[in-house]
């Protein structure tokens, strides 16, 4: 009986001295476990900045390609029909129309140029209504107190519905486009150019071979008179008509290779000095024969006398070519040829006549090559073209002032 009560005792203080290994095991696992869970965290964490990160630098790399390409991002509720922007890099200054968030979208489309309001408001309702998927429309902006107006080209889509599968939200996007609405509009007037410079070289080939052979026919048709002709003074008349028709030709072939030298750059400046009074005077001596007889000539110089230095050569073309254009334009009246008093180093020469005048459309197209504002008046429309040419060449321009019935000005202002 006493044995029993001695091994409970014995058991007993050995499983008091086991209870600490008991309790450092179970505290071991308890710690492995929480240093698991503390790696496990210590990854979560370090993987959450390094998204943050990544976050962050899309968002500045985002935010970047958005300045750079001027765009902005916004919101559209259809709900509400609120307009928001989460990023608006769109150039800004005093001629743009700025969208304030919270605008209503019928805010928006009256901002636009009733030339497209229409058309965007449509589009935009369309999207809003779940009647089309996309929407992608270019427009004007008119700029506040400005007449003037800008291009802006704008993309969009769905963003979220409802139950119903209507849209509640629109995302899109903007960028002012001017630069390239102007460059699309120089490819078109470059065309436009192109194709009208094809007609006026097919008018140029026409009118060329029609004045070529014009005084052509006539020197080969005198000249095979001649031999038949035995009376002096009839003879005589042969002989003028041929030089007069040589001269012509020749006219027609020196304008040509005159604006083919100037625009080449191979015919230089000669540069002289002398006096542009009779330089003018004899000009007019030269177109006095070929005048109407209705029509008189008169000079107006500002000085008895105005010594100059520029190329006589192409100056006195000028003169020449501008008067030969009143001659044949003028049929009664006055020819005037003059020049006002020089200021600051440059003369302004003119030639006025009462002649038939220009249409105000054609006022800048005189001065193209091979444009002839009557195609019944002898010439190749060369002329006014190679006096432009001219004057650019020596430093001066040429303007005109004209209406139809009441006659021309021309101007020429030159360095002296």
């Amino acid at each position: 009986m006493l044995l029993i009560p001695a091994a409970n005792i014995l058991l007993e203080v050995q499983q008091f001295e086991v209870m600490p290994f008991v309790l450092m095991g179970l505290v071991m696992v308890a710690l492995i476990f929480f240093l698991r869970m503390q790696v496990r965290h210590a990854k979560q964490i370090k993987s959450e900045l390094n998204l943050l990160k990544s976050l962050e630098k899309h968002n500045v790399e985002y935010e970047f390609v958005l300045g750079v390409m001027r765009l902005s991002i916004w919101h559209l509720d259809t709900t509400t029909g609120q307009l928001t922007f989460e990023q608006d890099f769109r150039e800004k200054g005093n001629k743009y129309f700025s969208n304030a968030d919270g605008m209503t979208f019928q805010e928006t489309i009256m901002a636009l140029d009733s030339r497209d309001a229409d058309r965007v408001n449509q589009a935009l309702i369309d999207l809003c209504e779940g009647r089309r998927s996309s929407y992608h429309e270019m427009y004007r902006v008119k700029v506040p107190y400005d007449n003037s107006v800008y291009w802006e080209e704008s993309y969009a889509t769905v963003a979220d519905r409802n139950a119903d599968g209507k849209p509640t939200k629109i995302i899109g996007t903007t960028m002012r486009i001017d630069d390239r609405k102007a460059m699309e509009e120089a490819l078109v007037q470059a065309r436009n150019r192109a194709e009208e410079s094809d007609r006026l070289k097919t008018a140029f080939i026409a009118n060329m071979s029609h004045e070529i052979r014009t005084p052509l026919n006539a020197i080969v048709g005198f000249t095979s008179l001649l031999p038949d002709i035995t009376d002096d003074a009839e003879r005589q008349g042969l002989l003028d008509l041929v030089n007069e028709n040589t001269q012509k030709l020749l006219r027609i072939v020196d304008d040509v290779v005159s604006i083919s030298k100037i625009e080449s750059g191979q015919e230089q400046l000669v540069m002289t000095t002398f006096d542009l009074n009779n330089l003018l005077i004899e000009v007019m001596n030269y177109f006095a024969s070929k005048v109407n007889p209705n029509v008189e000539m008169k000079q107006s110089f500002a000085q008895e006398s105005l010594t100059i230095t520029t190329d006589m050569i192409r100056l006195s073309t000028i003169a020449k070519h501008l008067v030969s254009n009143a001659t044949k334009f003028t049929t009664q009246g006055i020819i005037e040829v003059g020049y006002d008093q020089p200021q600051d180093g440059r003369v302004v020469i003119w030639v006025r006549d009462t002649g038939k005048g220009i249409a105000e459309e054609n006022l800048e197209r005189i001065f193209e090559r091979f444009f002839k504002v009557d195609e019944f008046v002898p010439g190749a429309g060369l002329g006014l073209s190679i006096c432009r040419v001219m004057a650019y060449s020596l430093g001066g321009e040429i303007t005109v002032d004209s209406k139809l019935g009441e006659g021309s000005v021309f101007r020429v202002s030159i360095p002296i």
